[in-house]
Order: C-alpha cells, then sequence, then structure tokens
C-alpha cells in the first residue's frame, strides 16, 4: 500500500467564533498567516508539513489567502507512521498537494462562506462548503473557529485534515487493481475494507 492509500484509508460557523490564535484580534491582522500559526501550538503540526512541503514563504506571500487549518488534534487522526512517511522530502510533492488543498486563493470569510456551496482550492479541485444555520463544513470537517485575520488573508480552524477527492477515488482504485492482478477474492474484500475506511475518513455513515 502507497502513502495516499495509507493516509486516504486512515482515514464555517461553529460556536463559539473566537480568535484562535494568540493575542488580540489586532495583534493577529498584523500578523501573516504563517506567522499566526506558528504562535499557536495548536498548529505546531500544520507548519511543520508548510515547511516540509516549501509552501510557508508562500502563505507569508501578499496573498490574500484563505486557509483551513488542521489543529493537532485532527492530524492526530492521520496514522503516526503515514503522516512521518508523508513529511519526508521524497513525499513533498504529495504533501503539497494535501496542504494545497486547505488554500483558497482570495479572502472567504465566514459571512461569504455561509453563501457558498463550493470553492475552488489551489490545489486545484473543489471543496464543498454547507451551512446549516448554526454550523459550516468543509467537505466533513466542521469548522471550530472562524474569521482569525491576517494581515495576508484569513484562517478558518477546522477538526479534520481534508483530502482531495481525486486522491481518495485514485488511491482506493490503485490499490484494489494492484490486489486484482495477485488475488481477485482479497481485491473483492480489500474493496469492502475500503468503502468502510473512506466512510470513516469521511464522516459519513451509509
Amino acid at each position: 500500500m502507497n502513502l495516499l492509500q495509507k493516509l486516504t484509508a486512515a482515514l464555517i460557523i461553529a460556536a463559539p467564533m473566537t480568535a484562535f490564535a494568540g493575542g488580540s484580534a489586532d495583534h493577529a491582522h498584523k500578523q501573516n498567516i504563517v506567522s499566526i500559526a506558528a504562535g499557536n501550538e495548536a498548529f505546531s503540526t500544520l507548519v511543520t508539513a508548510l515547511k516540509a512541503a516549501d509552501l510557508a514563504e508562500v502563505l507569508q506571500g501578499e496573498g490574500p489567502f484563505t486557509v483551513f487549518a488542521p489543529t493537532n488534534e485532527a492530524f492526530s487522526k492521520v496514522p503516526e507512521e503515514t503522516l512521518n512517511e508523508l513529511l519526508k522530502p521524497e513525499n513533498k510533492k504529495q504533501l503539497q498537494g494535501v496542504l494545497t488543498y486547505h488554500v483558497v486563493s482570495g479572502k472567504v470569510d465566514a459571512a461569504t462562506a455561509t453563501t457558498l456551496s463550493a470553492a475552488d482550492s489551489v490545489q486545484g479541485e473543489q471543496i464543498s462548503l454547507s451551512y446549516n444555520g448554526k454550523t459550516v463544513m468543509v467537505n466533513q470537517a466542521n469548522v471550530i473557529s472562524a474569521d482569525i485575520m491576517a494581515s495576508n488573508g484569513v484562517i478558518h480552524v477546522i477538526d479534520n485534515v481534508i483530502l482531495p477527492p481525486s486522491l481518495t477515488q485514485s488511491a482506493e482504485m490503485d490499490n484494489i487493481n494492484t490486489l486484482m492482478e495477485k488475488e481477485p477474492t482479497a481485491a473483492g474484500n480489500q474493496e469492502s475494507k475500503w468503502d468502510e475506511n473512506l466512510r470513516i475518513l469521511k464522516g459519513w455513515s451509509i
């Protein structure tokens, strides 16, 4: 099983809307997105991943950007072995794909997000947005803190790592096709396992 398969298989407005980053809102607004994240221990895994993917400097740029930022707790739902592999230099391209799927070009604040059904990620695929009158969801992740304003955009904190649809689909099919070459029965069993894992990852209950 390759790295993306492991990652796949493992795996906006929530009250209250507080300034998740430390310090005052005015102070945060003077800092860029990466500086705000680096100043909050809850984003230490995200900052490590951004540096490993050579994206930290990009997100310190003019922007503006909207970042749906997974917390350390969100990253903890990804198996440690898989996350460690993803952070290795040889897997930088894969890591970039996952991280840029969490970024939208332009500034999308919470009020705007409630009116949207989707947004185009920097990675290239769409992020699904939904609002039930109380909570906005980004794919299957909840926004647990919104509108952390930065000098070059806005951060919305989410409780799950979100994955591009093409990644989950291609990883699933690649794994099944590999098994088909070896043992058709095993592939059928694996397909059932993938269905179950994807439901868990996406928060579905079918």
